[in-house]
């Protein structure tokens, strides 16, 4: 893991922005000059972005990560972002910066080995016996009809819905990064072949998401389009925020399988 810059130090959500300065004008004198201490000076004025994009992360990766890791990691996105950007991109630096430094601690996070290979086969089976189970039953199985089917109890298949969480979140997460930045950071590479490819995809989650049960909607609203963590949506549930992270794995596993389709 590489270290944190030594100019910016030690830092929370909140911090780095500094109201006083213009950063318009120091943006335009890094332009012409390279300067390292302007740049460095602008960094420090975005910090605070670092803090937001960690803060909305931090409910999922808790258990699995450090918060000064994802700090650093997010650092060193802000830096990277700093150096690539460029005025003919079109778009706010806040914007450029945000994808930037998500992509960072996304890669970071990709690369932790969150499902060895006994738990990568316990996934299979319970994505191949939900697939089967689907088809005959035209609708979605539920956990005690999985556990059934492969003959073990639930309370396993809810332990292992549980331990893919971070598995599957991570695969999630690393496929919207990857869209968003082909289509924030790269339009003009953009062509008619991934414009289907993304209308194709985004109807098939818009239909998984309609056909899913009340409460796993509110899962997914409250989460995704509210920004609430799963202690939150646990409270609001009135269920434990154990269920509500099986409830999220469970949806999260079936994008998987509709996107790898």
């Amino acid at each position: 893991m590489k270290s944190l810059p030594k100019p910016f130090g030690r830092m929370g959500p909140g911090m780095g922005q500094d109201d006083s300065i213009n950063i318009d004008e120091l943006w335009e004198q890094y332009f012409q000059t390279g300067d390292q201490e302007i740049k460095n000076k602008i960094i420090s004025h975005y910090l605070y972005i670092v803090g937001i994009v960690v803060k909305r992360l931090m409910p999922q990766y808790k258990d699995y990560s450090e918060k000064d890791e994802l700090m650093s990691c997010g650092v060193l996105g802000l830096i990277d972002a700093v150096n690539k950007f460029d005025r003919s991109f079109g778009v706010k630096f806040q914007t450029y910066a945000t994808v930037r430094i998500r992509g960072e601690i996304i890669d970071y996070m990709r690369k932790q080995d969150w499902a060895p290979s006994s738990l990568r086969k316990k996934i299979s089976s319970i994505q191949k016996a939900y697939e089967t189970l689907e088809a005959e039953y035209n609708r979605r199985p539920t956990e005690k009809e999985i556990a059934d089917y492969l003959g073990v109890k639930e309370s396993v298949v809810q332990k292992v819905m549980h331990k893919t969480h971070m598995f599957n979140l991570v695969y999630f997460e690393s496929l919207l990064y990857e869209k968003e930045s082909e289509e924030l950071l790269e339009p003009a590479k953009s062509d008619p072949y991934q414009k289907i490819e993304k209308e194709v995809m985004s109807e098939a989650l818009r239909k998984l998401i309609e056909s899913l049960p009340e409460r796993e909607k509110m899962v997914i609203t409250l989460h995704y389009y509210e920004g609430l963590t799963m202690k939150s949506i646990a409270k609001i549930l009135q269920i434990s925020e154990s269920r509500v992270s099986q409830i999220h794995s469970r949806i999260l596993m079936e994008m998987r399988m509709v996107l790898e389709e």
